[in-house]
């Protein structure tokens, strides 16, 4: 599993990137650092009353690894398209960034659409691995609260993990 995700993290830096500009922040976390992320999942739980938080925790604490993958979204390209709702870039860049319930934002298109991408090519080449799989914002919540990629202001969570059947889409059981 370890090694997969080391090649899964591999995948996420040689996504295609805007502008060619490597925003794109990654992390293996396992053992005490993986059930931390699952006991903040369970505190998020309780504190906001939504059930997929802890389903989602429990995932988490069944699997080998979580794979983090997280992009530097105060960051612009110089394009000025506006979508993020400043004027231009440079109007962008200097304001400050506040934190919402789950990232901080605002997050420049661009940006988001290279975490996109990398999340993409990180989940096929775990596919491709034959490593169960599912990208989960609600992980990248969690590490982004314990402040695991302090650069990133959005991250989201790969668990991993080989078993006879996959726990993250069937989870009747």
């Amino acid at each position: 599993i370890f090694d997969a995700a080391k090649l899964v993290l591999v995948a996420a830096r040689t996504a295609p990137k805007t502008g060619g500009i490597d925003d794109i922040l990654t992390l293996i976390v396992y053992g005490k650092e993986k059930n931390n992320i699952a006991k903040k999942m369970r505190q998020i739980a309780e504190e906001r009353k939504i059930e997929g938080f802890k389903r989602d925790a429990k995932n988490v604490r069944d699997s080998e690894a979580v794979i983090l993958i997280g992009v530097r979204g105060n960051l612009s390209i110089d394009l000025n398209c506006g979508a993020c709702g400043y004027k231009n870039c440079k109007e962008f860049e200097e304001d400050k960034k506040k934190l919402g319930e789950d990232f901080i934002g605002p997050t420049c298109l661009f940006k988001a659409l290279d975490l996109g991408i990398a999340l993409g090519s990180a989940a096929k080449t775990a596919s491709l691995l034959n490593i169960d799989n599912r990208i989960m914002y609600r992980i990248g919540t969690a590490a982004l609260k314990l402040k695991m990629l302090p650069e990133a202001t959005v991250i989201m969570g790969i668990p991993v993990s080989a078993k006879g059947k996959s726990i993250y889409f069937d989870r009747s059981r």
